[in-house]
């Protein structure tokens, strides 16, 4: 008997079949494509989405021998998917990473709004979410919510195709609307984010028996499923990639080095009166992730390829480990997405640099700063998500393979890097909920060290790690002056 398990991401649709060793017993993928219809946009069509599922379940279905008796999914989170009274969407999806609501979050910034909704929801508002794209809406485009009746995240569409249900999980209805501590949408900041109008909209939160339901019949046929097997909605793909990773416990770190490089911990007791930063998803236990998603992960390296290597992301890793870290190498800033940064600051008018080039600078130099200032990144990152000591950094995403990447995160951190192995971690985390829900698995922290026990780690260098550190002081403090400017490069006067 098999399950099979969905990770709708940004780019790719991937659904893995694992049987009940947790083996990866098929694979599939299927591309999507983000609409970039104007600077700053990114969209997708919710209905490809969908076909792009089905698609990638179908060819599953087909190349696993094994009896599939339910199926998981996972997705990208935040953004907004409208869907009408019918079910049928409303308008393309607006991603997590489109950032035509940058001013309003600037003005939300600027009256206080973002610091008072912190110490509620536990997370900063960026244009991506679900707030900030609902007042663009308001604004600019309200025939779109006269037409909803529901906002859902992507795996809420997906979830809704398959069962037919409207529903939110816990953790993708943990930001931006709700009491983190009380796990229910607070009153208080649809107000002060001037959406009291739109609470009927928001789907009902369910709790996990509240998130498996029957397979609809069309969906079944589609899909090449037996009738009424279960579909269960697992949290949204950052929490399901770090039970796949093995982090299920306060004090464990993973990084996923995807479209965003996201560097989270989880936790057991939440302060919310600290620095106002990144995201808190509430988890089943009364835990909680503390999690900085940025805006830029490795498409920073892939457009590194595209001008370095012409698109050869392995030839930019080798270019990369040709260069050693030295006082007089270049830095690089990788703030490269069109809507800033959202993690472990705030600032959709930040933009990327290069600083200390000279006639000697090499592409390989330029190739190391690439890697070098993500990895700073994830340092920042780190610091900022958690105050408690950790001695181990799991890794997953497509990143993740680069061997070089993982020892230079080891040495810029400090802290031994794991890779555990297969890819599917985000895939493999909600396999493991799901049998958890099915009553398959008792003890899920026991389940998940025992199907991520076989890893391979990157030590740090300690010579290498005293001069990142100088390196990474150095950084912090030329961004300080640096984004200053951030508006004039923006063409901002």
């Amino acid at each position: 008997m098999a399950w099979i398990a969905i990770d709708a991401g940004t780019t790719v649709i991937k659904a893995v079949a694992f049987g009940r060793d947790g083996e990866e017993l098929a694979l599939a993928r299927e591309n999507t494509n983000l609409l970039r219809l104007r600077p700053g946009f990114s969209e997708q069509n919710m209905e490809a989405t969908w076909q792009a599922v089905i698609s990638s379940v179908r060819k599953v279905v087909q190349r696993c021998h094994e009896p599939i008796e339910g199926i998981v999914s996972t997705a990208q989170g935040d953004g907004c998917w409208l869907i009408d009274n019918d079910g049928r969407p409303v308008r393309d999806a607006i991603l997590w990473n489109d950032g035509r609501a940058g001013a309003i979050v600037e003005r939300w910034g600027e009256a206080g709004v973002l610091k008072d909704a912190f110490r509620i929801s536990g997370s900063v508002s960026y244009p991506g979410l679900p707030n900030a794209i609902l007042r663009w809406l308001q604004d600019y485009e309200p025939e779109s919510l006269a037409r909803s009746r529901w906002i859902l995240s992507c795996n809420g569409w997906i979830f809704a195709r398959m069962t037919g249900r409207v529903v939110a999980d816990l953790s993708d209805a943990s930001n931006p609307f709700s009491d983190v501590s009380s796990g229910t949408y607070s009153p208080s900041l649809l107000k002060s984010f001037g959406l009291r109008n739109i609470a009927h909209l928001l789907p009902p939160i369910a709790n996990s028996r509240k998130v498996l339901a029957p397979l609809l019949e069309r969906a079944a046929q589609k899909m090449n499923l037996p009738v009424d097997i279960p579909v269960v909605m697992a949290p949204y793909d950052i929490v399901t990639t770090a039970f796949g990773c093995g982090v299920s416990l306060p004090g464990q770190a993973c990084v996923i080095l995807g479209t965003t490089i996201c560097t989270e911990t989880i936790v057991d007791s939440l302060d919310l009166a600290g620095e106002m930063a990144g995201t808190t998803i509430a988890l089943e236990n009364g835990n909680h992730l503390r999690a900085m998603p940025t805006l830029t992960g490795c498409e920073a390296q892939e457009w590194a390829a595209r001008i370095l290597t012409r698109g050869d992301l392995e030839q930019l890793s080798q270019l990369a480990s040709q260069v050693k870290p030295a006082s007089q190498n270049p830095f690089f800033l990788p703030y490269l997405s069109p809507a800033g940064e959202r993690a472990p600051f705030l600032s959709p008018e930040a933009t990327g640099s290069f600083h200390g080039l000279s006639l000697s600078t090499s592409p390989e130099h330029i190739a190391h700063a690439v890697y070098e200032g993500l990895s700073f990144v994830v340092r920042e990152c780190l610091r900022t998500a958690t105050t408690d000591p950790v001695n181990e950094i799991s890794v997953a995403g497509g990143g993740a393979r680069s061997d070089f990447w993982c020892q230079v995160i080891a040495n810029v951190t400090g802290i031994k890097v794991v890779r555990t192995t297969g890819n599917e971690h985000g895939a493999r985390g909600a396999y493991l909920l799901a049998r958890a829900l099915a009553d398959e698995i008792e003890d899920i922290p026991n389940e998940i060290q025992r199907f991520t026990c076989d890893k391979r780690s990157f030590f740090p260098h300690s010579e290498n790690h005293g001069l990142y550190s100088e390196r990474y002081r150095s950084w912090l403090a030329i961004r300080e002056t640096g984004c200053k400017h951030w508006p004039l490069t923006r063409g901002i006067r």
